[in-house]
């Protein structure tokens, strides 16, 4: 299953954000543009909701688990606090990620979940999984 990717994408990232100071970390284009700093905090939030897909999918078919990401970049202040803390809080989610995937049983792949905030759509477990790997990568590519 895809856990080892996300796995590798973990550690390699983690070596190339030991490049970028903190001033480039925080650094915002404009105003409603969120920061690399940000980027990586909507990263968190979208892996603690994954987390919450990934485990409530495994026993309730098609419940309805939303994110609204503005809001929870807002919420969180992502921009005001040390980029060490959210590295840290984006690898240990990340890693929780890995060991929560690698437990799923692969019956449980085929269970669905909405993840829409307006028409019920359900996508299966497994397309959620690599889903976030994708997700992940598009907004590393930013970062």
């Amino acid at each position: 299953m895809n856990y080892r990717i996300l796995k590798n994408i973990v550690d390699t990232e983690l070596q190339r954000f030991e490049k970028i100071s903190e001033e480039e970390w925080s650094h915002k284009i404009s105003p409603e543009k969120w920061s690399r700093k940000e980027i990586l905090g909507h990263l968190c939030d979208s892996a603690l909701t994954n987390i919450r897909r990934f485990v409530v999918t495994q026993y309730k078919e098609n419940d309805n688990i939303v994110y609204d990401q503005d809001f929870w970049v807002k919420a969180q202040n992502y921009q005001n606090i040390p980029v060490s803390e959210v590295i840290t809080l984006w690898k240990s989610l990340n890693f929780q990620i890995v060991h929560t995937v690698e437990n799923i049983p692969d019956e449980a792949l085929s269970r669905t979940c909405d993840t829409t905030k307006t028409v019920p759509q359900t996508f299966t477990l497994e397309y959620i999984i690599q889903d976030y790997i994708d997700h992940l990568q598009y907004h590393l590519k930013a970062i």
